[in-house]
């Protein structure tokens, strides 16, 4: 059987990142197991959260969902197992920002929540741009020597200061970013393809998309005239109000409907195929959510499908 990993640095990784937003928020710790459990039985084994999760609900403090994932690594014994990414950076309401005392005491604080002694995938969630790349490249490096952290990512990053950040970790020998997260999906193209993707191209960067389903509009339960309960609601409902978002969902349809898949498995699908991309972002609230994410491993495109998905999302 063909092995449908992929390669983010030294990292080998499940073709569907599974995100850890929802822990500790719209999914309790028993309902995180659950998904947690089925994703991991399926051969999943990239799971992605930050230290700031989720600290915009009231009476959260941030570190919920790290605490979850802590919880059933200790439960179930399977850390080795798990190829696990966190976040630094960021904060509620204030960003913390990459100077490199926040960089230090940051990973100790995941480290705990986690309950394990490395990360190994650790992302600076969002630049800050008061601190120059060489402090924040050096603070990471000196976790990657101490063994606390494996390979170094960025997220939220314009094209010149990851362009910046990679060429100072070059010159001086340092770890040096492997892999991207940007904000991207069928609906949202602007943000990664052109500078950014380019750059990430020619380092050898593997993009790990964010929001690859649009906060859910990509599944195709929003419909004109549809109300959805769900705490994305809004931010999925705005796709709506856009020509572009109803002819993507109206291509998804009919490649859906070919494939016998489910609309989501095919806007993940497009996502993979494209340049750079390792492995879409997509969390489940519940088991019911996850075959049609996992269901990416297994659907391939054609070059006329993908050219449709595309063309209707430009």
């Amino acid at each position: 059987m063909a092995d449908i990993h992929k390669k983010i640095g030294n990292l080998s990784v499940h073709p569907l990142a599974l995100g850890g937003n929802v822990f500790g928020w719209t999914a309790d710790e028993t309902e995180s197991f659950a998904v947690l459990d089925a994703y991991a039985a399926a051969g999943g084994n990239f799971i992605d959260t930050a230290d700031v999760y989720s600290a915009w609900v009231p009476g959260n403090q941030g570190g919920e969902s790290e605490t979850v994932l802590g919880n059933w690594f200790a439960s179930r014994g399977n850390r080795a197992d798990i190829v696990l990414a966190t976040k630094v950076g960021a904060g509620v309401p204030e960003p913390r920002g990459l100077r490199a005392p926040v960089v230090k005491s940051g990973v100790e604080e995941s480290l705990r929540r986690l309950r394990t002694d490395y990360i190994d995938l650790y992302y600076t969630h969002y630049d800050d741009p008061s601190v120059p790349v060489e402090e924040f490249i050096t603070a990471l490096d000196a976790l990657v020597k101490e063994g606390k952290v494996r390979e170094i990512a960025a997220s939220n990053i314009t094209p010149e200061r990851l362009r910046e950040a990679l060429e100072f970790s070059d010159s001086s020998g340092l770890a040096k970013y492997v892999a991207i997260q940007p904000h991207y999906n069928l609906v949202s193209r602007d943000t990664y393809e052109g500078a950014l993707a380019s750059v990430a191209a020619q380092h050898g960067l593997a993009a790990v998309p964010y929001w690859a389903l649009a906060s859910g509009f990509l599944t195709g339960k929003y419909r004109p005239g549809t109300a959805v309960d769900s705490a994305r609601a809004g931010a999925a409902g705005k796709y709506l109000e856009s020509e572009r978002g109803l002819n993507v969902l109206a291509a998804l349809d009919e490649i859906a409907a070919a494939h016998d898949a489910e609309l989501a498995t095919v806007a993940l699908a497009w996502l993979a195929a494209q340049p750079t991309v390792a492995s879409p972002l997509a969390s489940a609230r519940t088991v019911e959510q996850l075959p049609a994410l996992l269901a990416v491993a297994d659907l391939k495109l054609t070059e006329e499908e993908l050219k449709t998905l595309t063309e209707a999302s430009a």
